[in-house]
């Protein structure tokens, strides 16, 4: 499933009408090719539409050396059917399944068997463990009860994350709003180990007075000599000058698989935190949400994988990914360092995006209006300005076209004072001395008003490089039924920009909170093709 389009490599990394959210990167051998490896992602799915998660999990692959070669792998897990066959729900349709992890344990012949921890949350089932010989399954569950068919054993809860240590030995994390860890059996892979204990609130929680308000999303890695806990912090009112949100992943880390732990700080900030000329702080992207990821080391290269909302609820989350800096001090004490990623449309794309690849608007990662952006209260009732609308794709995921993700999720309620971004695009390959324009796709809404394109700081001193006029429907009629078309806009003054830019689309409209257009895509166009 190559991206002959260069979809896959930008944020979201996969095809934007697939929704996985929770996603756990692992790096495993490719039982299909020797000498070769893939890292899969492991992730809950938001199929319902209407509520968080699905009933079936399912996995998308790349190989370690082709980032923007994702392959969607297929279901590896659904929980339809008990110990004996029968449905495990009264409805027949199996349970819910939430936020997974999957570990690897090598057998004594050295060949590899996985464990998928599905996160089940159903009474007697929130254990659920699977097995199997493949990374992309099918996986089978392994930890029924023997006293009742419809129930399973284990200690494992809410987010589990597993560990295998160098040494065999297993640990455990999981918990919401408080923390729990504990020495597993390598026997069953989900029971504590015999003459161990759990241990409650390692990690302490957001009702505690510290600073690790730990809040949900357990993912664990052993870095060098370390034990690095990523997990997801609930922030408070106040931290990084706005308002209380668990939509950051924060680290800690320790000496010992169990702790004691040592803070670390915020690794990834869903809310696209910006900090303005005059000091102050805005988010300009989705304001609240929940998020979760995992550490994983690629090519040589540390990425943090997490997710983001789309649209205007938490049911649509999309796969993203952000370089980290990851630096550890050796030896007992020693610190860890993690950058703190920033939320980007790059994904993969680390070089910035090449400005003559076709990008739909829904790889944006800045969408902020001329209002404050939600009402007060949950769940969200009204969004002000530009935010990007959850398509779905009804077919084949193994066989869906690129051009899909060119229009499922346009950029919509383009509003006067709303602006769209991306970060960034690398404007080195652009030629400064050859005529350049900007070609996008968009549906007019009968709206009088404007597109401003521009690039650099936003806050400072951005470069318009062109504009688009809008004319409006002549009888007044913003509810008028258009097409979509592309438009081609002559650029200009861009030859002082270097490097990577920011390029954003800047809304002025006639009619207050009426929405000009639609956005669907767009690519720059050298003078060769205009």
């Amino acid at each position: 499933m190559a991206g002959v389009l260069g979809l896959y490599a930008a944020n979201p990394y996969l095809p934007l009408w697939e929704y996985i959210p929770d996603a756990e990167p692992h790096v495993f051998d490719d039982p299909d090719c020797q000498g070769r490896q893939r890292v899969y992602v492991y992730g809950s799915h938001d199929s319902r539409v209407t509520d968080f998660c699905g009933r079936e999990l399912v996995v998308w692959s790349a190989p370690v050396d082709s980032l923007d070669r994702w392959r969607y792998d297929g279901v590896i897990f659904a929980a339809v059917t008990d110990r004996d066959g029968n449905t495990l729900n009264d409805d027949g349709r199996g349970d819910i399944l939430y936020a997974p992890d999957v570990v690897e344990v090598r057998e004594p012949d050295g060949s590899p068997t996985y464990y998928l921890y599905p996160n089940d949350q159903h009474e007697g089932r929130q254990g659920l463990i699977a097995r199997s010989r493949r990374p992309d399954g099918p996986f089978e569950v392994c930890n029924w009860s023997d006293d009742d068919p419809k129930m399973t054993y284990g200690v494992l809860r809410f987010d589990p994350s597993v560990f295998v240590d160098d040494d065999g030995r297993v640990y455990g994390y999981w918990g919401f709003e408080e923390s729990f860890m504990a020495e597993l059996d390598p026997a069953t892979m989900c029971t504590v180990k015999p003459g161990t204990e759990v241990k409650v609130r390692a990690v302490s929680g957001f009702s505690e007075p510290d600073v690790f308000r730990f809040f949900e999303a357990s993912s664990i890695r052993k870095i060098d000599d370390k034990y690095v806990l990523v997990y997801s912090r609930l922030t408070r009112d106040g931290d990084f000058e706005l308002g209380e949100s668990n939509y950051t992943l924060a680290y800690a880390y320790a000496d010992a698989p169990l702790g004691p732990w040592t803070y670390g700080g915020t690794i990834i900030d869903g809310r696209g935190r910006t900090t303005l000329p005059d000091g102050s702080v805005i988010h300009t992207a989705h304001p609240n949400g929940n998020t979760h990821g995992g550490l994983c080391r690629i090519g040589g290269r540390w990425y943090l994988f997490y997710h983001r909302q789309c649209g205007l609820d938490e049911f649509s989350r999309q796969a993203m990914v952000a370089p980290v800096e990851v630096t550890v001090e050796k030896g007992k004490g020693g610190k860890v360092y993690i950058s703190e990623g920033e939320y980007t449309s790059e994904g993969f794309e680390t070089d910035g995006l090449d400005p003559f690849v076709t990008y739909p608007a829904g790889i944006a990662c800045h969408y902020t209006g001329s209002q404050p952006s939600v009402e007060t209260g949950w769940p969200h009732k009204k969004f002000y300005g530009s935010y990007i609308s959850p398509g779905r794709y009804d077919g084949d995921p193994a066989t869906a076209p690129d051009s899909v993700s060119l229009t499922v999720n346009p950029v919509v309620n383009n509003t006067d004072g709303a602006v769209t971004g991306y970060k960034y695009f690398n404007f080195d390959k652009i030629d400064r001395d050859r005529p350049l324009a900007l070609e996008i796709c968009l549906k007019p809404r009968g709206v009088k008003g404007r597109i401003d394109i521009l690039a650099g700081d936003i806050y400072a001193e951005p470069v318009l490089l062109g504009s688009i006029g809008l004319p409006g429907n002549a009888g007044g009629c913003s509810t008028a039924v258009y097409e979509a078309a592309t438009v081609r806009v002559p650029l200009s003054d861009y030859g002082s920009l270097t490097g990577k830019q920011p390029l954003y689309f800047c809304i002025a409209a006639d009619e207050p909170d009426a929405s000009v257009a639609d956005i669907y895509y767009f690519r720059f166009l050298p003078a060769a093709d205009d």
